[in-house]
């Protein structure tokens, strides 16, 4: 991001991720950007968003950032400090509106890795592995990516590993897999743009360009090729208010947004 910016990318990330979410419905949330992006989202346009955590935390009201979705602070002012088999329950019946996940390989149909870079017995680099993000992705309504660092390596044609499905092989991938015909990947956001998902060929779309980015930089920066649009806006700039929100009482220390 030039100099000239009055925010950092990890605020650029969180604003645009926190736009994305819709007031009166659920998000299952990750560690780190999707925690604070959904925050930021209860704290602005969306208070009753309903914030489900992994853990077992449903409904909380947070006063500060969890450092993990088994943070006690993820039941603040929550409506249950519940199990992760109730929780895990609740989303496979259908009550996540929202995924919100992170990454760090992705392909032109949105399926995700976070568990291994090349070879699964020898990797190059040992990931964090699924946690919850498989049951996620398989059962919430639509999903959520954040990747920070789009590039040919983590746009990639085929992932290493496949950790959690996005729409498989394409129209009718997930049907086939016995996954809900309405679920799958919706918006995916980088360093560069935010993303969605083409409604026929299910593969990756561009929607907005962060400022300052280009279509060309864009496409040389995945491996696949994106499907891009006439029309292409600018993404959401973070306000003042958003930027106070986000420093001052969601991530005072600066663990996840950085100094």
């Amino acid at each position: 991001m030039a100099a000239k910016t009055r925010y950092n990318l990890r605020e650029l990330l969180a604003c645009n991720g926190s736009k994305v979410l819709e007031n009166k419905k659920s998000v299952f949330v990750g560690t780190g950007l999707p925690m604070i992006a959904s925050m930021l989202a209860q704290k602005t346009h969306a208070p009753d968003l309903f914030i489900i955590f992994e853990a077992g935390g449903l409904g909380p009201l947070m006063k500060e950032l969890p450092i993990s979705v088994g943070d006690s602070r993820t039941i603040c002012r929550a409506i249950s400090a519940s199990s992760m088999h109730d929780v895990m329950s609740l989303s496979q019946a259908g009550y996540a509106d929202y995924g919100f996940l992170g990454g760090a390989q992705m392909d032109m149909y949105g399926n995700l890795n976070t568990t291994v870079i090349g070879d699964h017995d020898k990797p190059k680099v040992r990931l964090p592995g699924s946690g919850g993000a498989n049951d996620v992705g398989s059962f919430s309504n639509k999903t959520i990516y954040i990747i920070a660092n789009q590039c040919k390596r983590s746009f990639v044609n085929k992932v290493d590993f496949l950790t959690t499905a996005g729409y498989l092989d394409g129209p009718g991938g997930r049907e086939r897999a016995g996954l809900a015909r309405e679920s799958g990947p919706y918006r995916v956001i980088t360093q560069l743009a935010v993303y969605g998902f083409d409604d026929k060929t299910k593969r990756l779309k561009l929607i907005s360009l962060h400022p300052g980015v280009s279509v060309d930089e864009v496409k040389q920066n995945s491996d696949f090729e994106i499907l891009i649009p006439d029309e292409v806006e600018t993404s959401y700039v973070p306000s003042e208010n958003d930027l106070r929100i986000l420093r001052q009482e969601i991530d005072p220390t600066g663990i996840v947004l950085g100094k």
